[in-house]
């Protein structure tokens, strides 16, 4: 760096020392519109279930969406994203109940566009959640075989789309999903249905909470390491991303957020290409118990929040997203 000054001339200090001072450097903006809310649902009637591993979160009743979602637009979030906790009774090692159409995804769908078309809704495309494996494919001799999950994804993919779903997002690690998944969107014509990939998926500790939300964690008996990046990596990621930009996708994610903030600037840098983070359900569930147990106060929140927007991200996946857009306004 350059002519930056010298002390006693030159003192940063000064543009730090009033609040209005510090608002008009502000190098980061964090509002509404860089969230996106999860939301996990369940089978029943009037329920809302405590996640124990998540503080503060719940799985619903599809009777009880509407109001989250009246919430949603009314606070100015731009999209939810949907998870599904499937009864062990639907789930099989094909993951079938993905291409039910009156599975709990689909009918969520429904119902929230019969009623409200101005809130963007982003689904997964995995099989984990209706696997009595746990895993995100079909299993051959123990291995994720993935051509032939490709071909569920593409038919889940479909489905989804036609019971309304706006932002497609294939979160396995796959390969080839993206490129198979646009094609067939498009014959289908679906040509509108934005792809979110999950380019950047690594094979991490942190997604214990969210195993246990949507009810895998007991069934998944080994890792999923052959499928998703090695954490020790990052310039794979910028592999997986231009791949997947070439075969189609619109927006990309980096997950999880937090300890790969490293890997969302690199992206960022390299690709003209919105990327999203994923402050993932063990980020989360660290950060509530730290508030619960006084370890923490609720900035830390706002802060790590922040540290998304510092790296590049356009905007985040976070369980916090309820209670930061009350913050926000």
């Amino acid at each position: 760096m350059k002519n930056v000054g010298s002390y006693p001339n030159t003192r940063l200090r000064r543009n730090r020392k009033t609040e209005w001072s510090r608002r008009l450097v502000s190098e980061n903006k964090l509002s509404t519109n860089d969230l996106i809310w999860p939301i996990f649902i369940r089978e029943g009637k009037n329920i809302k279930e405590p996640i124990k591993t998540m503080p503060g979160v719940y799985r619903y009743t599809l009777d009880k969406i509407e109001k989250l979602v009246e919430k949603a637009i009314r606070k100015k979030i731009p999209m939810l994203a949907l998870f599904p906790n499937t009864p062990i009774s639907k789930k099989d090692t094909k993951g079938s109940e993905a291409l039910n159409k009156n599975n709990l995804v689909c009918r969520a769908l429904k119902l929230i566009k019969k009623n409200n078309d101005e809130i963007g809704l982003m689904c997964d495309v995995a099989l984990d959640p209706y696997t009595t494996h746990g895993h995100d494919g079909i299993l051959k001799n123990n291995f994720v075989d993935n051509d032939e999950t490709l071909k569920i994804l593409i038919k889940q993919s479909i489905l989804q789309a036609k019971m309304g779903c706006d932002v497609i997002a294939p979160s396995d690690m796959m390969d080839g999903r993206i490129g198979a998944i646009r094609n067939a969107l498009d014959k289908k014509g679906f040509k509108n249905v934005q792809l979110l990939s999950y380019a950047v998926k690594y094979a991490s500790n942190f997604y214990g909470p969210f195993r246990d939300a949507v009810g895998s964690k007991k069934l998944l008996k080994s890792n999923k390491k052959d499928y998703q990046m090695d954490f020790s990596n990052s310039k794979e990621a910028l592999r997986e991303v231009a791949l997947d930009i070439g075969e189609g996708a619109d927006f990309v994610m980096v997950k999880p957020g937090m300890p790969y903030l490293d890997v969302i600037k690199l992206v960022k840098d390299n690709f003209k290409i919105p990327v999203f983070a994923y402050q993932v359900s063990g980020e989360y569930s660290l950060i509530k118990n730290g508030i619960i147990n006084k370890i923490l106060n609720e900035d830390a929140i706002y802060e790590s929040l922040m540290s998304f927007k510092r790296a590049g991200a356009s905007a985040i996946v976070t369980y916090f997203a309820d209670q930061m857009a009350d913050k926000l306004g």
